[in-house]
């Protein structure tokens, strides 16, 4: 069995690879099975469907040891590396950042997700004030002696609706990328970018790897490829298809039987 220091190198190298790492996203123990047994290489958390699983909305509306204990045993449940999503570090500050980030390598994370909104309004952090929280989770993955990738989600393209995306949101994501490198950051996560031309402008120019959300609008895995992402990981989408067909099957089982 591979202990967490392999795991977290195996994940590193995923992101550099001659295929993206596509990372089909999961909430629990059980969700975690399903999809490694499905010949996953890694596995990672939708902090959305961690939340909808608990009755709960997202933005850090479930506690931090709710989502550590799920960790945990999403990592008893696999021998695969496992990333976190974080949401926003659970932090008011940069040094609440950096602790939470320590107790989630001690409970088996190999990566997380930081996010550069406010959990409350969704507004974007000042750049400069998310990269001393990133710099914080990267001092603490240091100190834990565990190669943690920091995935620095932007929430750039969540101003406007995607048809009113631009080269001057790509610049402002790029000049994010430059800072959130500097501060330690691995990997670039843009969630709500669907534009296959600002997505291989993105991915040409960034300092750190991309990581696109597969969906109905975004390119097809094929073409991200060729244009230079990283990583695609699925979000929420894998937990509302399984809810759907839940439903579905509810409503066949409860009908009531015919005359």
């Amino acid at each position: 069995m591979p202990n967490q220091k392999d795991k977290a190198r195996l994940f590193r190298s995923l992101h550099a690879g001659e295929r993206p790492l596509l990372l089909f996203n999961v909430w629990d123990a059980g969700s975690a099975k399903v999809v490694a047994d499905a010949g996953a290489d890694a596995l990672a958390t939708a902090s959305w469907a961690v939340a909808a699983s608990h009755g709960l909305a997202d933005g850090e509306q479930v506690p931090l040891q709710a989502v550590l204990d799920n960790l945990t045993r999403i990592v008893a449940a696999t021998d695969l590396p496992v990333s976190l999503d974080l949401e926003s570090g659970y932090g008011r500050t940069a040094a609440a950042v950096g602790l939470t980030v320590e107790r989630a390598i001690a409970a088996g994370a190999v990566g997380c997700n930081l996010e550069d909104s406010r959990p409350e309004d969704g507004a974007l952090r000042d750049p400069a004030e998310q990269a001393e929280r990133l710099a914080e989770a990267r001092r603490a993955a240091e100190t834990s002696a565990i190669p943690l990738f920091i995935n620095a989600r932007t929430d750039v393209f969540f101003a406007r609706p995607a048809e009113d995306h631009d080269a001057s949101m790509v610049e402002d994501a790029l000049r994010r990328a430059e800072l959130y490198a500097k501060a330690g950051a691995d990997g670039l996560f843009v969630p709500n970018l669907t534009d296959v031309r600002l997505i291989e402008t993105l991915a040409r120019a960034s300092p750190l790897p991309v990581n696109i959300m597969a969906g109905a609008s975004a390119p097809a895995a094929a073409r991200l490829a060729g244009i230079g992402v990283a990583r695609i990981s699925h979000g929420p989408g894998p937990y509302l298809a399984a809810m759907r067909a839940l439903a579905e099957a509810a409503r066949a089982a409860l009908a009531p039987p015919p005359e």
